[in-house]
């Protein structure tokens, strides 16, 4: 049997300086630790690669890539320097860090496969997935309008994310979320948008390497967390766990019904839903493609909204709904405010009982006003 003694840990978040520093505090902290570092050079078609332990830096290295990309970086770099370290022995927990802003998912899911039996990291064993956050900006990086390019945190040339839409896909995604610190409206808002069986930290001096190490990173799970229909369930307003002395300004509102959007009154609504300094994440169905499970995903005035496949394919065992989660922030009048404007947009893109009652037939053979953004619609 394999000894799955080593531990693997991944760390993201979008701040490089509260990154590294979270990175030396378990380098520092533990002799037994490794850290690996990545860090896209764009514009070079490079990846610099920093490898530090308690003794200093071991390794720093710029390596040129076939592609520019978090994918190539994990697998060109990451996996042969991790089983590299590894092998040594002289460490017993390594930590890479992904560039800035990166999604875990993907990273997470490719090096669960590696640590399997016969993969190249199978004498591994892929423990946690983390974020770091500093509440004193959440708001602003979550709700804001700022580019990951207007920043400098592009991972590709062309990178259109917001921050915001960057920093809770972290959060929604990790295993463990550390926060620096003392915001209470960034700490609602972190502890409405982190999953529910995710473990918070609060403080970097109290994150220890044996936090991340000491559990098993479930692949299903994080898929879980990720898909539109495990967008967290409501919070009451300002329901979040509060640090420091600001009052917590966060609130979350579920928006849910049996029904689908009408496409033409969605396109009408669409506006109010989803523009505005708000998190919205869920899942739809619209009238005239009665079998589709549509992603709806915004963040700080950016929306997406993409025809995932049938229902079937995508979330068998659920029945076609709507359902979209909301998290803000602001004053209790203009939170009550600005939750009453949604929920009535919400039901007024909504179509009827007698609209569905034909199942979508009076659809048929006429124009799709969703098309340019869903694709076009199955028979």
């Amino acid at each position: 049997m394999p000894d799955l003694h080593t531990s693997l840990s991944v760390l993201v978040g979008v701040d490089p300086v509260l990154r590294d520093s979270a990175l030396t505090g378990l380098a520092v902290d533990a002799p037994s630790t490794v850290t690996v570092k990545h860090d896209l050079l764009v514009a070079e078609s490079a990846l610099r690669r920093v490898v530090v332990d308690v003794t200093g830096v071991v390794e720093d290295e710029t390596l040129p890539l076939e592609h520019a990309c978090v994918s190539c970086c994990v697998r060109q770099d990451a996996v042969p320097t991790i089983a590299r370290l590894a092998a040594t022995g002289r460490w017993t927990d390594v930590v890479l860090a992904l560039p800035v802003t990166a999604e875990p998912l993907p990273v997470t899911r490719g090096l669960a496969a590696m640590c399997e039996p016969g993969g190249e990291l199978e004498n591994l064993r892929l423990a946690s997935s983390g974020v770091v956050v500093d509440l004193t900006t959440a708001e602003d990086d979550l709700l804001g309008d700022d580019w990951c390019a207007e920043r400098g945190l592009g991972l590709t040339g062309d990178d259109e994310r917001g921050v915001g839409e960057a920093l809770a896909t972290q959060l929604e995604q990790a295993d463990v979320v550390v926060t620096t610190g003392t915001d209470s409206t960034g700490s609602g808002l972190v502890d409405r948008l982190r999953s529910t069986d995710s473990r918070r930290v609060d403080g970097l001096h109290a994150l220890a390497v044996d936090q991340l190490a000491a559990f098993r990173h479930r692949t299903e799970t994080a898929e879980r967390r990720a898909h539109p229909l495990g967008a967290r369930g409501a919070l009451a307003p300002g329901g979040g766990t509060t640090s420091g002395t600001d009052v917590d300004r966060s609130w979350s509102l579920e928006l849910t019904s049996s029904h689908p959007f009408h496409p033409e009154r969605l396109l009408a609504q669409v506006e109010e839903l989803g523009t505005g300094r708000l998190r919205s994440r869920g899942a739809f169905s619209v009238a005239n493609r009665p079998d589709s499970l549509c992603l709806w995903d915004g963040a700080g005035g950016q929306l997406c909204i993409e025809d995932l496949g049938t229902w079937d394919e995508v979330a068998a065992g659920a029945a076609p709904h709507t359902r979209i989660v909301v998290v803000g922030a602001g004053t209790v009048d203009e939170g009550e405010a600005l939750r009453a404007r949604l929920t009535a947009a919400f039901q007024a893109a909504l179509a009827t009982s007698d609209e569905i009652a034909d199942g979508g037939l009076a659809w048929l053979g006429s124009e799709d006003a969703l098309a340019p953004w869903l694709g076009q619609r199955a028979a």
